[in-house]
């Protein structure tokens, strides 16, 4: 089956003694030139012999560095102390059951923690980290970074300041998590979203790789686009700077300490660092961060069109002048594209002046496609080279208009700890058309300050039923959940993917 794409797309250390070294041997090297003396032939060169005139004085001082190391090592001090004020530890409570050798054991369900880390994007208290630091999350709290000369080791929590997070919205597609914090003032670091970073770049992980806080650790950038699954658009950023559990959601910086990713996952034998890290692109953070904060969620922008990759076969049924690359199999009737003037057949070339030769080059090229602007396409059609602008439009996600029409006040349900809505207006009557059961509530989304059961529910599930009472709407829902006792046993009967099951859990 041909892989299909519809134009709708989602919004160790280098060792620093070689780096060293090869400044010193440049050093060296300029020395040598300036100067007429000459080292003597390797024939030449006697061994120190084991004798006191071998012996260097006693009162001698040390040789100083070369300059260049001094100023390396200085700019290097100073980059951290720049740096790390704006990086913090991101605390998660949440439930899972037990690790138990004895299986018997687990079905207990024991308070769970976890540590990673985030940066601070705005001075009102905007933090950016990655979605699976937060997943689950019951309780999210932030630790602030201390200074420079107090970070080492394990601090006591009594001394550092700790302060409650909330969580505004995550884009699980890209891994990224907006939080937020009642504090002013803050140290921030700037998101280099226009100039890409380039492979050997310096750059520096800064996180809390197991716990420990403001950790640097320094790599260069190993390669660039990376795609860790074919069938999604993202690419990342790769690099060797050591990257570990905890440094999750951390920054990756360059020399000017602007940050050029954010440290989302390794691909290690062990658990730990291999040099092979990975971040996402800080393009990719400042779009779904503006998104994350204007609306809780990131909106998509289509062209109506849909693409797929040519094959050798397809090539030659039709007659393309190339055997590779993507080509436009269908243009919706009163769509932008077909009013730009895009064509069935045409071979995409570039989109937004990115070059397109896979399904995934072209996702990727659209990714971050902002609403405000056309989509440029270089396409070609038979011998012709042709640029088409075609205006963007909003992608209209049936979850994203659900989670917009959420009232915090009337759709929390606050002992199953979820967020829903009724099945009624509009929307409401297009969705019940296509479920089994045409009544219920919408489970929208979870409430992470609140500690409740691990119901197991999922943003799209409707509920049908609690026990033996039949839901329909969220107002017999929150009332027949707040006429359970702390221990009675709850079954919720919901729909999810045009399926029916039952859930089951008991009352905290």
């Amino acid at each position: 089956m041909a892989n299909v794409l519809h134009f709708s797309v989602g919004t160790r250390v280098r060792s620093l003694f070689l780096f060293c070294l090869g400044l010193s041997c440049i050093a060296t090297s300029a020395a040598a030139q300036s100067s007429p003396q000459q080292l003597a032939p390797q024939s030449t060169i006697q061994k120190p012999t084991t004798g006191k005139s071998a012996l260097a004085p006693t009162d001698a001082k040390s040789p100083e560095p070369p300059g260049v190391l001094a100023q390396l090592n200085g700019a290097l001090e100073s980059l951290a102390a720049r740096v790390s004020p704006a990086v913090v530890q991101v605390l998660v409570t949440s439930y899972g059951a037990a690790r138990q050798e004895d299986r018997s054991q687990a079905a207990f369900i024991v308070r769970q923690h976890a540590v990673g880390s985030g940066v601070i994007v705005d001075p009102n208290g905007y933090i950016m980290t990655n979605a699976h630091v937060v997943e689950g999350a019951q309780r999210i709290r932030v630790a602030l970074p201390l200074p420079m000369g107090e970070s080492s080791g394990q601090v006591p929590i009594g001394k550092r300041r700790i302060v409650e997070a909330k969580l505004l919205g995550q884009h699980k597609e890209s891994d990224l998590a907006l939080l937020k914090i009642d504090q002013t003032d803050l140290p921030t670091l700037p998101l280099v979203s226009q100039q890409r970073p380039h492979v050997g770049q310096l750059v520096f992980a800064i996180g809390s790789p197991e716990g420990l806080q403001n950790s640097v650790t320094m790599g260069v950038v190993s390669a660039l686009a990376r795609q860790a699954d074919p069938s999604k658009p993202l690419t990342y950023i790769q690099t060797d700077a050591p990257i570990n559990p905890g440094n999750s959601g951390g920054p990756l910086v360059d020399m000017n300490g602007s940050v050029v990713g954010i440290n989302t996952f390794i691909l290690s034998e062990g658990g730990g660092s291999e040099g092979l890290g990975f971040a996402i692109p800080a393009r990719v953070v400042d779009f779904v961060y503006r998104s994350l904060r204007k609306y809780g969620h990131v909106h998509r922008v289509e062209i109506g069109a849909v693409a797929q990759e040519i094959t050798p076969t397809l090539a030659e049924g039709l007659q393309l002048p190339q055997h590779w690359g993507v080509v436009v199999a269908d243009v919706k009737p009163g769509g932008p594209a077909q009013a730009a003037g895009l064509q069935i057949q045409d071979i995409i070339l570039s989109a937004d002046d990115r070059r397109v030769e896979t399904l995934p080059s072209l996702s990727a090229a659209l990714y971050l496609h902002r609403l405000d602007e056309v989509v440029k396409l270089e396409v070609l059609r038979g011998r012709e080279r042709i640029t088409i602008n075609i205006p963007a439009i909003e992608h209209h996600d049936q979850m994203d208009q659900l989670l917009d029409t959420v009232n915090p006040e009337n759709s929390l349900i606050p002992r199953l700890g979820v967020l829903a809505i009724d099945i009624g207006g509009e929307l409401g009557t297009k969705l019940s058309s296509l479920l089994r059961i045409p009544s219920g509530v919408i489970v929208v989304g979870r409430a992470v300050d609140l500690i409740t059961p691990e119901t197991g529910l999922q943003a799209g599930d409707v509920i049908h039923q609690l026990n033996t009472i039949p839901i329909d709407s969220t107002q017999t829902l929150r009332a027949a959940v707040d006429k359970l006792k702390a221990g009675d046993p709850a079954v919720l009967q919901i729909e999810r993917d045009g399926e029916l099951m039952f859930v089951s859990f008991e009352m905290e």
